[in-house]
């Protein structure tokens, strides 16, 4: 039997997870030392087996108190707290974490390495509860623990949790500093499995929630790397190939993001894990993208009941599918409902796309020039190309051809250093119909053909009809006319009425009174009667 514990411990020393589990478990109870029981809970939990993980830890705490090691025992029992923490059971992990200090107050220990796991707790429930600046001192604290002990988790978990509160403190610079230390060191193979992978995944949802997407990507490369080097690793693969997906996505690989996306749901689903909401919604914006509307609709109704919120996608795909009323309400109430600024940048650039649309440029120009602000506070080059995008946007329907190519200019010079190839097509989009505008029929058509082609090479089936429509349009001279106004111009000068055009192009009446209003106001003309000349005149009909 000694030989088979060997085989277990050498196993593990090799990161051979699955193997080292199924030596351990062989060994007789009463051989392994309380080191082996941490050894099993380690490989339990890297292979997916959530409660025997927890057992052993348990195991573990016990042999360590019944040995007179009350300091490790407490940081088994944090261990055991924290992975019942991140799989919600919150009551379970109060009450390990309050074993963990009563055995470190029963042993009269002041300061050891599981009093700086206890530290981190205390950060979690600090960040959880808004306390930036509190998280930040029990961070610091906890790093400066894990320095003074030569312990590498700790250090690493402190390092990450100071870089997380910097950032919560609108701090960016300074997080990502930290964020990138922590990093580098578990990257490094200083930590253990478990805290690798802790924090290989709250970095890269941190710069996603940043939308800091060139380091997401580099870090995501560095996560799928370290994975694959480990067949037998269940809890992060599913987390990692979200983030892959999201990165895919954004590099215009489509294909293989929707397979990224599938694979994660499946990895995720079950025993249902807390990141399998944002899976179903990243392969709802796939979905989305690609033209797919009912496999759309059930994602983001599958992220929905996992408590993650499906929106800016939902009003999105209601903007596909010609329901702008829909549109305007979810969007605006996504709005509302969100006050801190990056959550709001990641709903406004919808918000504009979706009330441009619906005519109401007043509005749309309120939320660019918000976006516009956060980009500035925040420096994220992807916030400034989303942000100066939306102001081009804006102008563009204001009249400002001028204008909106400076600012589009900018977004599209962001978009190539990111490499992101469906975003810069759509900035290219917009760069045509300024172009036109300004009466360069020949250059709006090679702007508007390079788009298509891009649109096309990426699978963007929804949004190429659209395209094509608006490549097909004669140019609305000085007018300054949005393209969807352009559309509402030719009905009415065909004589249909406000009612008979709704139908037509599938918008709620009060939206097509708000385009005429639009129109007449942007071309300084009485009537609709006047606006039917107009529109003659221009051979627009």
């Amino acid at each position: 039997m000694a030989s088979v514990l060997e085989r277990g411990r050498e196993a593990y020393r090799a990161g051979r997870w699955a193997d080292a589990r199924d030596a351990l478990e062989a060994t007789p109870r009463g051989l392994r030392a309380p080191e082996d029981w941490e050894r099993l809970a380690v490989c339990a939990y890297l292979t997916g087996r959530d409660e025997e993980s927890a057992a052993a830890w348990e195991s573990a705490y016990y042999g360590h108190l019944g040995a007179g090691h009350p300091a490790e025992g407490a940081r088994c029992a944090f261990w055991l707290a924290l992975g019942l923490l991140m799989r919600g059971n919150g009551a379970r992990a109060n009450g390990w974490f309050s074993r963990s200090r009563t055995a470190l107050e029963e042993g009269g220990i002041l300061e050891c390495p599981a009093s700086g796991y206890l530290l981190i707790a205390a950060m979690l429930g600090a960040l959880g509860s808004g306390d930036a600046a509190g998280a930040m001192d029990l961070a610091v604290q906890a790093a400066g623990i894990g320095d003074r002990h030569g312990d590498p988790d700790l250090r690493a978990l402190g390092t990450l949790g100071h870089g997380q509160a910097l950032l919560a403190l609108g701090e960016t610079a300074g997080g990502t500093a930290k964020l990138d230390e922590a990093m580098v060191a578990v990257a490094a193979g200083e930590a253990g499995p478990v805290t690798t992978g802790i924090v290989y995944c709250a970095v890269i949802v941190e710069c996603m929630s940043a939308l800091d997407l060139a380091r997401a990507s580099e870090w995501t490369t560095a996560l799928s790397a370290w994975c694959e080097a480990q067949p037998d690793l269940v809890p992060y693969r599913g987390q990692c190939l979200v983030h892959r997906s999201e990165v895919l996505q954004l590099s215009g690989k489509w294909r293989e993001a929707v397979r990224e996306a599938q694979l994660a749901c499946e990895l995720l689903a079950t025993p249902a894990h807390p990141a399998l909401g944002r899976a179903m919604y990243q392969l709802g914006e796939l979905h989305r993208l690609c033209g797919r509307a009912d496999e759309a609709e059930a994602s983001y109704a599958g992220a929905s009941a996992c408590g993650h919120y499906p929106q800016p996608g939902l009003a999105l795909l209601r903007l596909r599918q010609g329901r702008v009323d829909a549109a305007v309400t979810a969007i605006r109430s996504a709005a509302a409902e969100t006050t801190e600024g990056l959550a709001r940048a990641r709903i406004l650039p919808a918000y504009v796309e979706i009330l441009l649309a619906a005519g109401d440029v007043a509005d749309a120009r309120r939320a660019a020039d918000e976006l516009t602000a956060t980009a500035s506070e925040l420096g994220s080059p992807t916030l400034r190309a989303v942000a100066a995008h939306a102001a081009g946007a804006v102008l563009l329907a204001e009249g400002d051809a001028v204008g909106a190519l400076e600012a589009l200019h900018d977004a599209a010079e962001e978009w190539q250093a990111l490499e992101a190839r469906y975003e810069g097509a759509r900035t290219q989009v917009l760069v045509g119909l300024a172009r036109r505008q300004l009466g360069d029929e020949d250059a709006a058509r090679l702007d508007l053909a390079g788009a298509r082609s891009t649109l096309a090479g990426v699978g963007a089936v929804g949004e190429l009809a659209a395209l094509d429509r608006v490549a097909g349009q004669a140019s609305p001279a000085a007018g300054g006319l949005s393209p969807r106004e352009v559309e509402v111009l030719r009905l009415v000068a065909t004589g249909r009425t406000n009612v008979a055009i709704a139908a037509d192009l599938v918008l709620s009446e009060r939206t097509v009174d708000r385009h005429v209003s639009n129109i007449l106001a942007k071309l300084g003309l009485p009537s609709r009667s006047a606006a039917t000349a107009w529109a003659y005149e221009q051979h627009l009909v």
